[in-house]
């Protein structure tokens, strides 16, 4: 086997850069024996891969040739059969099972502890060895051993060795004289290594002696050096005498100079000018240089009494007496200070209360401002506060529990200025929308006509009379007390637009003058009161920002306050801290509570003004969508988190709510409706009514931001428009069911069209839609009847051809030969179609009605669908009767005169 091993090594590995480690006999288990061998190599280069590597004589018999290789890591199980008993066999698992036979269990063994090792050694993904003696799979170590029992030469050992041997001349002829050769050269070598080493051994000991002489050198120098030290010590004593001395000589001053300086520096931060002091006790309040005096002087002792001072100072005496003066200062002013500011407020609200109401009462003041629908402007007030703003950022880092009750005292006395303002502007927004004022005559005479043109609906004629009358006798006292117009406000609800706004009910008044007239008024004046509302609220908010310093998070100094305090519907919140600091909350949340004590009564009032209009006309739901939408468009621009923004932000809510039960009730409305048995129907009236919502609505949100929410609107009107008309269509007795959809949907057709909605293309298209298919299908069944038994006898024949009959064939049958067939066309001679076609119009005109003004659009439809059937029974005649000469007795130019005589005619 060695023999094997060195020739394969020779013939097939070598050429190949592969080392051949173990080699195994085997044969096929279970066929015929072909024996061959299985050998594991590795390559000589990095990285190193093992192989197992099938190799087997060539046919001849002459050498070995390499068959198969497989790469050692694809190998996942090496089956040994059993562990215990000798067994020849084993498997090796690659992609597939391979089972052999080995010729001796000695090599089987040594091969497959072979593998183990390379595994160990070479392979990370490890190999299962199954049924394997534990005594096969030895540790890494020893296949170390065993794999690096050669060792590759490195090029420069290779080169000696060739050098050597081409000094030799037998080195490869006869490798044992050349080995001798070699170990007699190797002997002389180290013989001369000795020699060297022992002539070398004088020299040592004369380095030796040549180092005791400079030990002793060395010693003398180091004598020397120790008398030096002992002269210098006691200089050195001397000079660190000195050196503390003066190390205590500049301490001592280092200390003065800090004492003066600690000195300096309370004396120049702890000390307030007399000027101050005089300010803060004497100063005048109410003038523009007394404030600007005790501005400066409290700037001053806020700065003295925030010092910071080092540790220890508040241990002196004197730091202790000033601290405590400054503090009695603070108190004083700041109790003064509050004391003034209050009597400020009272003055202040005092005074724009009488201006307000000066020698008018409640009713004359109405009467004033109903001429210009305004609100009072509190620009002065707010400027002469501003003077203290720097007072009160003062009051609010020092004592923060006067800053606190200044804040509520001014919330208490401007909320009852504000709430009386704004009421009295609300009640004559109220009236001008109702029309009490100069529109009152106006208003009383509208009713008049209102009561009349009800009386003509068929309706409750004495409910309408009873609205239109209380509406009358309620239109002379707006004027009057708030109890008056909220009566008027719930009178007036139930006659216009809860008779005329919806779908349904508008009628021609809808759209008359005075209806566009009423909503435009509402839509200014509604306009007006957001517009006054606006600025004013801005201002004050501008005002609470700059006046209470409200711009950032604070720590303030002060007093100890409790954790909340409640202001109307808000709270102040503070945070106690230990320190005696209090931090209040952002800006936007206080100035937020503040605006809602202020402003307390802007909702309520703003959703009362909101039910007026929706009770006068339900279609100002539209305006004020439209109005309210871009007010908070523009005031969330401004601060989406302010007052102004939030509370018409509620507002928009019921608003939207009024915009959506609008449109319900005239989906319901719609649903409601009636037609009457006895006349035709024509146009619906929600089909006319939807266009006039829809041309009122593109009008009022050109351009709106909440353009969504009509869009919505329109696709929930149209379906119910859509199914409302085919639930009439099928309802309807007199009039066709095909003429009322053609109708009503070539109407919402053309408003659509008109109006190029966007959002409703589809349901153009489908209307389109309805109106040609339904147009088609009145003409086919009204053409039916004047050639009614000529239809029936060409039907009958197509009938048959369906059935199987061939054309040529159906003059044959019985029913519908050539006889019969001269028959019925001798019924319909020229004259009588004509008289049928003349009823047919009649009967058409009577079916359609005149707004629609679709006769001719019918009349033409059915003179062409007259010819296309024409030619369709000379077709089949001409198919089914060749050569029998059977024609029409009259002609497409007959027909053509006929229609237009007709027409003419009517």
């Amino acid at each position: 086997m060695t023999a094997i091993k060195h020739a394969l090594q020779r013939d097939i590995f070598t050429p190949n850069d592969e080392r051949l480690l173990s080699i195994v006999n085997v044969c096929k288990a279970g066929k015929k024996k072909k024996n061959c061998f299985l050998c594991a190599t590795v390559t000589t280069e990095r990285p190193v891969q093992v192989n197992v590597v099938k190799v087997k004589k060539s046919d001849k018999g002459d050498f070995y040739k390499r068959q198969t290789a497989w790469v050692l890591r694809d190998l996942a199980v090496v089956d040994a059969k059993d562990a215990i008993k000798e067994n020849p066999e084993f498997d090796l698992h690659f992609d597939k099972v391979y089972k052999w036979v080995a010729s001796s269990i000695a090599e089987k063994n040594t091969f497959i502890s072979c593998l183990w090792k390379l595994n160990q050694r070479y392979i990370r993904k490890k190999i299962d060895f199954i049924n394997v003696s534990s005594q096969l799979l030895e540790e890494l170590p020893k296949v170390t051993e065993v794999v690096d029992e050669y060792q590759e030469l490195s090029a420069r050992e290779e080169q000696d060795i060739e050098i050597m041997m081409e000094g030799c001349e037998y080195a490869i002829s006869n490798a044992e004289a050349f080995a001798d050769k070699l170990s007699r050269e190797l002997q002389v070598l180290d013989g001369a290594n000795i020699q060297s080493i022992m002539a070398s051994e004088k020299q040592v000991n004369i380095l030796m002696k040549l180092l005791d002489e400079a030990l002793k050198e060395v010693d003398q120098i180091e004598l020397k050096l120790s008398s030096y030290e002992e002269m210098l010590q006691s200089v050195k004593e001397q000079m660190d005498q000195i050196s503390e001395s003066n190390h205590l000589i500049q301490l001592s001053n280092t200390n003065n100079l800090k004492l003066l300086s600690e000195i300096e520096f309370l004396v120049n931060h702890m000390d307030l000018a007399k000027g101050h002091i005089k300010a803060l006790h004497e100063g005048d309040l109410s003038s523009s240089r007394g404030i600007e005096a005790c501005t400066n002087a409290a700037d001053a002792l806020l700065q003295c009494m925030n010092v910071a001072l080092q540790p220890g100072h508040e241990m002196l005496q004197a730091v202790k007496q000033q601290q405590q003066r400054f503090s009695d200062l603070r108190e004083q002013f700041a109790r003064r200070l509050a004391s003034h500011l209050n009597n400020v407020f009272v003055q202040q609200n005092i005074f724009l209360l009488l201006f307000s109401a000066k020698g008018h009462d409640q009713s004359s003041t109405l009467a004033q401002h109903s001429i210009e629908l305004t609100l009072p402007n509190h620009h002065p007030f707010h400027r002469d506060l501003l003077r203290y703003a720097k007072l009160m950022e003062w009051l609010k880092n020092t004592d923060y529990g006067k800053y606190e009750g200044l804040t509520v005292n001014y919330m208490d006395y401007l909320s009852r200025l504000y709430e009386r303002e704004i009421k009295d502007f609300f009640e004559v927004a109220k009236i001008k929308m109702t029309g009490a004022s100069k529109e009152g005559k106006k208003f009383g005479k509208f009713l008049r006509s209102l009561s009349f043109f009800f009386s003509t609906l068929p309706r409750k004629e004495s409910a309408v009379k009873q609205e239109t009358e209380s509406l009358h006798g309620s239109s002379g006292k707006l004027t009057g007390s708030t109890s008056s117009l909220n009566k008027l406000t719930v009178q007036s609800s139930g006659n216009r637009r809860s008779q005329s706004s919806s779908l349904l009910d508008m009628g021609n008044m809808s759209t008359s003058d005075l209806d566009v007239a009423d909503r435009t008024k509402f839509d200014k004046i509604f306009e007006q009161v957001l517009s006054e509302l606006e600025p004013l609220c801005l201002a004050e908010q501008d005002f609470i920002s700059k006046f209470f310093k409200l711009q950032q998070h604070l720590s303030i100094p002060g007093t100890p306050m409790s954790d909340t305090e409640d202001v109307d519907g808000g709270t102040l919140s503070r945070i106690h801290s230990t320190g005696g600091s209090q931090s209040i909350t952002s800006e936007n949340h206080m100035i937020r509570q503040m605006m809602i004590k202020i402003f307390r009564c802007v909702e309520p009032e703003l959703n009362n003004l909101i039910a007026l209009g929706d009770k006068i006309d339900s279609f100002n739901s539209l305006y004020m969508l439209v109005k309210m939408s871009h007010h908070v468009w523009t005031a969330q621009n401004v601060d989406p988190t302010s007052f102004l923004s939030t509370t018409l932000g509620n507002v928009l809510v019921t608003v939207k709510r009024n915009f959506d039960k609008c449109i319900s009730n005239q989906i319901k409305q719609m649903e409601d409706v009636k037609i009457s048995k006895k006349s035709k129907v024509g146009i619906l009236p929600f089909v006319a009514e939807f266009e006039e919502f829809a041309a009122l609505a593109e009008s009022i949100f050109k351009n709106a931001e909440r353009r969504g929410d009509l869009d919505k609107a329109y696709l929930k009107l149209i379906r119910a428009v859509f199914m409302n008309v085919e639930k009439v269509a099928n309802e309807s007795q007199k009039t066709p069911r095909d003429v009322v959809m053609m109708e009503n949907f070539h109407h919402i057709f053309a408003t659509l069209s008109r109006l190029k909605i966007s959002c409703l293309e589809a349901e153009k298209k489908e209307a389109k839609q309805k109106y040609t298919d339904h147009l088609q299908s009145y003409v086919i069944y009204s053409l039916g009847q004047p050639l009614e038994k000529l239809n029936h006898f060409f039907e009958g024949v197509e009938a048959r051809v369906a059935q199987g009959v061939r054309e040529e064939e159906v003059s044959y049958q019985l029913a519908f030969n050539k006889q019969e067939l001269r028959k019925v066309i001798k019924e319909y001679p020229g004259k009588e179609v004509k008289k049928g076609l003349d009823n047919l119009y009649k009967k058409v005109d009577k079916h359609l009605c005149e707004e629609e003004n679709l006769l001719q659009v019918v009349w033409h439809s059915m003179q062409d669908e007259f010819i296309r059937q024409y030619k369709h029974f000379e077709g089949l005649i001409a198919r089914c009767y060749p050569g029998s000469g059977i024609t029409m007795e009259f002609t497409i130019q007959d027909i053509l005169d006929y229609f237009s005589s007709i027409a003419q005619s009517h």
